[in-house]
C-alpha cells in the first residue's frame, strides 16, 4: 500500500473561548462532548459510576439496529409485557414490528418494548444483557455494566456520564436512531388485530431548544432524573449527559450552549497530488481529487487525513471502480473511512507481456525506494 498524507485545515469560524468555571449544574454527574470527535467540552464528575435509568435504552436501540430486521413482525409474549414502569401499551398476543418497538422504546420509553426487543433479538433477557455488555466492551467502555434492557434499578447496572455520551455518539451512526429520537410524535400500528395509535416523545427539549435532535430521558427513584440530549446547529454536533439531576431541562439548555460555543467547524482535506499508477492502459495514472470532511472540534490539531491506494492497477479501469480509500483521523482514532472510486475510465492498450513485466517491475522498484 502507498500512503499519501496531507493535513489541511480551514477553520470556518474563529475560535470562541468560553470558560465553564462557575457554571451552576444541579446534576451529580455531567458531561458535554463533540458528537464528531468525542472531545470533552465540559465535565462534572463525569467518570463516576451511577445508575442511568431509561437512558439504558440507547444501548438497547443500538443492538436492535445492528442485529434486528426492523420490518420483522413479532407476537408479544407474557414475558415481554410483564414488566413494571413505563410502557408503550403492549398486551400478550399483540402483533408489532421491530420498527414500531424502536419508537415505543425511544419515544414512549416502554419497558415492555425493551423486553420485547431483547427477547426477539437474543432469545432471552439474560442473553441480551450479555450482548449489551459485549458491545460496551467493544466500544472500549470500562465503567459500564448492564443488567436490564430497560434501565430498571439493579445493583450491577451502571455507567458514567462520559461513557453514556460515547454510547450515544455511536448510536448516532445509525440513521434510524437519529430519525426516531428526533421525532416528537410517531404513529405506530400494533395490537391483535393491529391498529394505529400515536406515541409522544418524553423529551421536552425537542420543542423548547432550537436544533435539538434527541435523545433520551430516564428516571427511577434510585437514579434520579437522567437525560441525554444532542444538538446539531450550523454543522456543529454536541452531546450532553446528566445523571441524577434535579433540574435537567434547564441544565441541558446551559450545557448545549456551552458545547456549541466551544467548538468550530473544521474542514479536513486530503492531498491534492495523490494518484494511482495504471499498468497496460492508455494513461499511466489516475489522479485522485482532494476529498474533504467537515468536523466539529475544539482542537483542530488532533485532525488529519490520509489517502491509501494500491501500488498499481491493471487496465482497463472502469468509472466507479474502487481505487483506494480516504481515512480521516481524530488523534490516533479513525473517524471516517471512505472508499475512493475512479471518476474516469482508462482503456487497455495492446502491449506485449514483456512490456507489462517491465512496467510492473519499474513500479515495484519505485515503490520500494519511496518507503
Amino acid at each position: 500500500m502507498k500512503k499519501v498524507f496531507c493535513f489541511v485545515l480551514c477553520v470556518a469560524v474563529f475560535m470562541t473561548a468560553l470558560s465553564v468555571d462557575g457554571i451552576a449544574i444541579s446534576a451529580k454527574s455531567a458531561v458535554v462532548i463533540s458528537g464528531d470527535t468525542g472531545e470533552v467540552l465540559y465535565s462534572l464528575n463525569a467518570n463516576e459510576r451511577l445508575s442511568m435509568a431509561s437512558t439504558t435504552k440507547i444501548m438497547t436501540a443500538i443492538l436492535l439496529l445492528e442485529y434486528g430486521n426492523l420490518e420483522r413482525e413479532i407476537t408479544a409474549t407474557k414475558e415481554m409485557v410483564t414488566v413494571e414502569g413505563t410502557a408503550m401499551g403492549l398486551l400478550e398476543g399483540d402483533r408489532v414490528t421491530l420498527n414500531d418497538l424502536l419508537y415505543g422504546l425511544l419515544l414512549q420509553s416502554g419497558n415492555d418494548s425493551a423486553n420485547a426487543i431483547a427477547i426477539s433479538v437474543a432469545g432471552s433477557l439474560d442473553k441480551f444483557c450479555d450482548m449489551m455488555n459485549g458491545k460496551a466492551k467493544e466500544l472500549g467502555l470500562k465503567d459500564t455494566h448492564f443488567e436490564t434492557p430497560s434501565g430498571l434499578d439493579s445493583d450491577g447496572h451502571y455507567t458514567t456520564a462520559y461513557e453514556l455520551a460515547l454510547i450515544t455518539k455511536y448510536a448516532f451512526s445509525f440513521e434510524e436512531f437519529e430519525k426516531a429520537v428526533s421525532a416528537e410524535k410517531k404513529t405506530v400500528c400494533f395490537g391483535n388485530p393491529p391498529y394505529n395509535r400515536t406515541l409522544s416523545n418524553h423529551n421536552k427539549l425537542l420543542n423548547t431548544y432550537d436544533d435539538v435532535v434527541g435523545v433520551k430521558t430516564g428516571y427511577t427513584k434510585k437514579s434520579g432524573r437522567c437525560l441525554v440530549s444532542a444538538s446539531k446547529k450550523d454543522g456543529k454536533f454536541i452531546i450532553a449527559v446528566t445523571l441524577n439531576d434535579r433540574d435537567d431541562w434547564k441544565d441541558h439548555r446551559t450545557l448545549l450552549d456551552i458545547g456549541l460555543a466551544s467548538v468550530n467547524n473544521v474542514t479536513v482535506c486530503t492531498d491534492d497530488s495523490a494518484y494511482v499508477s495504471v499498468v497496460g492502459g492508455k494513461k499511466n495514472e489516475i489522479a485522485i481529487k482532494p476529498i474533504t470532511k467537515c468536523v466539529c472540534t475544539a482542537d483542530s490539531s488532533i485532525l488529519s487525513a490520509s489517502v491509501y491506494v494500491s501500488g498499481f492497477l491493471y487496465a482497463p479501469v472502469k468509472v466507479g471502480e474502487t481505487i483506494g480509500r480516504a481515512v480521516y483521523y481524530c488523534g490516533n482514532e479513525i473517524k471516517y473511512d471512505e472508499i475512493i472510486t475512479a471518476d474516469t475510465k482508462i482503456p487497455k492498450t495492446n502491449v506485449s507481456k514483456f512490456r507489462l513485466f517491465l512496467e510492473i517491475t519499474h513500479l515495484i522498484i519505485r515503490s520500494i525506494n519511496e518507503r
